[in-house]
């Protein structure tokens, strides 16, 4: 593996010599009940498993397939209940910011910014969101490379933060689809920054439903193995009491009544690989 140098990520040590980081949590932030009990199961599993664990949640969902499709609560009322989550759990929070003034307002709520795929090109957004001070998940786009993410990484660095991770997860492949190249997975390492997977909208289809994006859950775990057992340092996944009734990305989010054995075989591959190669 490269000289991948280890970063604060949300309070917690990401990279060589640590645990696998969890990021867990719905899509998008529906109520504080569900927040709150999704923070309290996945942090508990996560305590178990002896894994450090961030909570995740959008407040907007700014890129969705249909206009009335659901995009949230609005950024100040989801922001109350990320600090709610944060306060009353007291474990990590990391949501997406779509703009240079959203980054400004969410910075200091949450512990771990987050750019969304489709903006990693936003050169003033990567700036903004880097130079807040908190650490940042870069998502690479499914539209570029993996050697193309070194000129994003770059531009975060450039603006003085050192606490950026690159997160992949999947490229487009031909219409409503994605392929993950598990190649990109030493790439984007070999640029001294650790690497998340987002195995949950790797399985995605966008737009696969007309109205919607579809998903293939049935695959997240598999990609999700195969992730860590190329070394990844955080694995991000979305879960929720009822997928099949949440008000986004439901096809390809993990029922929270599976997250337990699922977190659980994800642990033990982790240790075994990282104790392997080293890291």
């Amino acid at each position: 593996m490269a000289d991948v140098k280890p970063i604060n990520f949300g309070g917690h040590r990401m990279g060589p010599g640590f645990p696998l980081v969890i990021i867990a949590g719905p899509c998008v932030v529906e109520s504080e009940e569900l927040c709150l009990r999704v923070a309290a199961e996945v942090r508990d599993i996560c305590r178990e498993n002896k894994l450090p664990y961030i909570f995740k949640a959008s407040y907007d969902k700014a890129n969705r397939s249909s206009v009335a499709s659901f995009r949230g609560l609005g950024q100040q009322q989801g922001l109350d209940i990320l600090a709610k989550v944060r306060e009353g759990t007291g474990v990590p929070v990391l949501t997406d910011v779509h703009s240079p003034e959203e980054a400004e307002i969410s910075g200091p709520v949450v512990d771990v910014l987050q750019t969304p795929a489709f903006l990693c090109r936003q050169t003033d957004l990567i700036i903004a969101a880097a130079k807040f001070g908190k650490a940042v998940n870069i998502k690479k786009g499914q539209f570029i490379a993996p050697w193309d993410a070194e000129n994003i990484i770059a531009k975060a660095h450039k603006a003085g933060n050192m606490n950026i991770a690159i997160c992949e997860r999947g490229s487009s492949f031909g219409y409503n689809n994605l392929v993950v190249d598990m190649k990109a997975f030493p790439i984007l390492h070999s640029f001294g920054v650790p690497v998340v997977f987002d195995c949950t909208h790797a399985v995605q289809l966008p737009g696969g439903l007309g109205h919607a994006s579809g998903g293939q859950r049935e695959f997240v775990e598999p990609l999700a193995r195969a992730a860590v057992a190329c070394g990844i340092d955080g694995l991000f996944l979305e879960t929720h009491p009822n997928p099949d009734k949440a008000l986004s990305d439901g096809p390809n989010m993990l029922f929270l009544r599976d997250m337990p054995a699922f977190i659980k075989r994800i642990a033990a591959l982790s240790r075994f690989v990282r104790e392997g190669l080293g890291v």
